[in-house]
């Protein structure tokens, strides 16, 4: 990761994206996002009980010729007589996802309705696009502490399911420059690892930076760009093409290989900085149910919140933005700071982009936690799309080469949790994913201003961002804290979920709401009832022993338009909520799975 900026060039006032790249302007995303949530704000999740709501084109007459790819979830495991009736029904089976009981196939749009009438269905949902979500780092999250400590991440395997790994940089070697750190590649997508330009495993270039800002050792920077935990070991599932896109079940199977190797590499951590819109309740969603499975498999999960925290749909000012799978409660979910050239934490402010809570349909509070995200130099791998699409990003190493690679966006604030808590599983091996997501949270940063003002030159205007739970989580990232910290959470596997909010009409307050149907609200850890309460963990955000936030938000208004943009005309329950602001749309919604990031002034 990098960790000293590197001096600003002529042309930094441009955007850069980590994945939308020339191919999507900002404004057409913009647009298409605000159609999509214009025709499809009023939905329900399911539609005829077993369906995804985002099915509903392929159920009408006009879909009923076309084929779509979707993942079959069956009460049990499915076996080769699920796959056979598929297979009878037109089906081409893509793989069996057995951690989540499902198939993932395409199928013609007509032998839907046969799928409904199955009994051993649960439920169909889309295989949708998967995309990336795309120096003063380590000073301003207090890493060198745990360094200075003695902890650099040795004997941790951190899975990077992205677009692969270029294991060739010497940065990602052992100390004697002698032996990879990547131990494991496998690819998920089908499609070829190395291209004509010399990319080898990662064609894209996001997953390569990505594991440097876990883990490179900065020896082609003379130290200059370490990552968080530079000796850690690194396991490469490729889920992500050369484009930077993959699907639902391409990130599904590779969280089940995570798991499955998790004993042979000692795999601790998964980071998934990647994304895309939310279509259901995290409940239903199988690739929530695939991350919650390596959560309670022993393994934490780090996920990008997104960068869409600019839109505002009739002034919802970038909340309700959260994509999937930072959406389910179990993960610890990041969000983008900046550091404004300035090696001092109080100098930081928050990355307009960075995507804000609370989430669709369930209103889980998130980001969970929030790290610097905004211009961070990584490793290149040359070849590789982005490289070739943004050269003026590259920053050359001790060698004079094109080593290093400038990239923003909640994807690269997503590793440097995933170091962090390599670096305290390294220091304590017992500690369970809600510890590790407990301690980094209750000992965040958490003094900030109540708003800042960001120009942002492809939109030409200024972006106001406020400082609420909803905006920043917890806080930023405060290794110096968490690696002294000796305090234990329960180890109750969801001891640490994150809360949900609820709006209360009659009073006009919204409150937070410990645990869900498995877990009692007393044993989460920052539930009223917990030593630790809900203010050592939300800090000012908080205020009262309840309200999440005074009226001073822009939209917390129940006679303004974006007030049910973000809480729906529910009550405030969650199974009622309609806030959707992602777009239902096969093309539309697609448009916005892109999680990449951009420059600011």
């Amino acid at each position: 990761m990098s960790q000293k900026s590197k001096a600003k060039q002529a042309n930094r006032g441009q955007r850069h994206s980590a994945a939308w790249g020339k191919r999507l302007s900002w404004l057409l995303l913009l647009f298409l996002t605000e159609v999509a949530f214009a025709q499809f704000g009023n939905v329900t999740p399911r539609v005829n009980g077993k369906f995804a709501r985002d099915l509903s084109p392929y159920l009408s007459q006009t879909g009923a010729n076309q084929i779509v790819k979707v993942i079959v979830t069956y009460r049990a495991t499915p076996q080769s007589a699920q796959v056979t009736k598929l297979h009878n029904l037109g089906g081409v089976h893509d793989r069996t996802l057995k951690l989540v009981k499902s198939v993932a196939i395409t199928i013609p749009a007509s032998a839907l309705a046969a799928l409904e009438a199955d009994p051993q269905v649960i439920s169909v949902s889309l295989d949708h696009p998967m995309q990336v979500a795309d120096d003063i780092t380590d000073v301003l999250t207090g890493v060198p502490s745990s360094w200075n400590s003695g902890y650099n991440g040795t004997g941790i395997g951190v899975a990077i399911i992205d677009s692969g790994i270029n294991d060739s940089h010497p940065d990602l070697k052992n100390s004697a420059e002698t032996t990879s750190r990547v131990l494991y590649h496998q690819d998920f997508t089908g499609t070829p690892t190395t291209n004509s330009s010399g990319a080898q495993y990662d064609l894209y270039g996001h997953g390569t930076h990505v594991a440097g800002i876990v883990g490179g050792n900065g020896y082609l920077s003379s130290g200059n760009y370490v990552g968080v935990a530079p000796n850690v070991s690194l396991i490469d599932l490729r889920a992500l093409d050369e484009n930077g896109a993959g699907t639902d079940s391409t990130v599904i199977a590779a969280i089940e290989q995570a798991i499955a190797l998790k004993n042979t590499y000692n795999i601790r951590v998964i980071n998934l900085s990647l994304g895309r819109g939310i279509a259901e309740s995290y409940t239903q969603d199988p690739l929530c149910q695939a991350v919650e499975s390596a959560w309670k498999s022993g393994i934490v999960v780090v996920v990008a919140a997104g960068n869409y925290g600019r839109l505002s749909v009739d002034g919802s000012n970038g909340y309700g933005t959260i994509t999937a799978p930072g959406n389910d409660p179990f993960v610890i979910t990041v969000g983008a700071m900046k550091s404004n050239g300035s090696s001092s934490v109080s100098s930081e402010t928050l990355a307009s982009y960075s995507s804000k809570g609370p989430t669709t349909y369930d209103h889980v509070v998130k980001p969970d936690i929030v790290a610097p995200g905004n211009d961070i130099v990584s490793l290149a791998a040359p070849g590789a799309t982005l490289e070739e699409d943004y050269p003026a990003e590259f920053v050359t190493g001790n060698d004079g080469n094109n080593d290093y690679f400038t990239l923003s966006g909640t994807s690269m604030a997503t590793p440097v949790i995933a170091g962090a808590a390599a670096l305290l599983l390294q220091e304590n091996s017992a500690l369970t994913p809600d510890q590790v997501k407990a301690r980094l949270m209750k000992t965040a940063y958490k003094v900030f201003p109540d708003s800042s003002v960001a120009w942002v030159p492809h939109l030409e205007t200024n972006f106001t961002s406020f400082y609420d739970l909803l905006s920043v989580g917890s806080g930023q990232l405060n290794m110096a804290s968490a690696v002294t910290n000796t305090d234990l959470a329960p180890a109750t596997v969801g001891a640490a979920l994150s809360p949900t909010v609820v709006y209360n009409p009659s009073t006009g307050v919204v409150s937070l709401v410990y645990g869900n149907s498995s877990v009692a609200s007393t044993s989460v850890v920052w539930g009223s009832s917990v030593v630790w309460g809900t203010s050592v963990v939300w800090g000012s955000t908080v205020s009262g022993s309840s309200v999440v936030w005074g009226a001073s938000l822009p939209w917390n208004d129940n006679l303004l338009s974006a007030f049910s943009v973000v809480w729906g005309s529910s009550t405030g329950t969650s199974t009622q909520a309609t806030s959707v602001v992602w777009g239902a749309s096969v093309g539309n919604a697609d448009a916005a799975f892109s999680d990449a990031g951009d420059d600011e002034q």
